[in-house]
């Protein structure tokens, strides 16, 4: 089983690349956003109280996401590998992430990290709030507080998987194509070794 991390701050791209990642490598796609923007869609109770914090430009909180995962995972067992987009975020959520992997016979593979200017992504998540109906897309005070709330978070979770020599950085602006090719290089790397 292979596993990988897609990482990267709100705007990153991380949507766009996991498609043609998944599609590519056949790796079964575990995105908490889109998991979260589900069940806010259905209104149920995980989603509205979800749906609080990300107004606010908060995190949803670690017990939250975690829950959803592993459910996920349980889900799922015969995949060939997953491709966790926007997931671990804090430290706390790699650890529980890595114990449940472990649990499973598996672990994270690589973690590629996007690279992106906080003005680009100021600039894409506005020009997605026009369409996606996302409340927290539209006003660029929301926009900049997740961006801080992501960055005070979750470079530990960088830091975390360092320590296993795990993470590669791939520049995030620039033809969708290239980095793709980008990504696709650093799996590969990965697979053969």
């Amino acid at each position: 089983m292979f596993n990988l991390i897609l990482f990267g701050p709100p705007g990153s791209g991380k949507g766009t690349q996991s498609e043609r990642l998944i599609s590519k490598y056949g790796l079964k796609h575990l995105s908490t956003g889109d998991l979260l923007r589900s069940e806010i869609a259905g209104l149920t109770p995980l989603g509205l109280a979800a749906k609080s914090f990300m107004d606010k430009g908060q995190l949803v909180p670690d017990e939250v996401v975690i829950e959803m995962i592993s459910s996920a995972l349980d889900n799922n067992p015969q995949a060939n590998g997953f491709l966790f987009d926007g997931f671990p975020r804090t430290t706390a959520q790699a650890e529980a992430l890595d114990k449940l992997l472990t649990q499973k016979g598996t672990s994270i593979a690589v973690v590629l990290a996007l690279q992106v200017s906080e003005s680009e992504l100021v600039k894409r998540l506005l020009n997605r709030g026009l369409t996606s109906g996302r409340s927290d897309d539209t006003k660029e005070d929301v926009i900049l507080a997740r961006l801080a709330e992501y960055e005070k978070k979750t470079a530990a979770v960088a830091d975390h998987y360092k320590k296993y020599d795990k993470v590669v950085y791939i520049k995030g602006e620039g033809n969708i194509d290239e980095i793709f090719d980008s990504l696709s290089d650093a799996i590969d790397q990965r697979r053969r070794a």
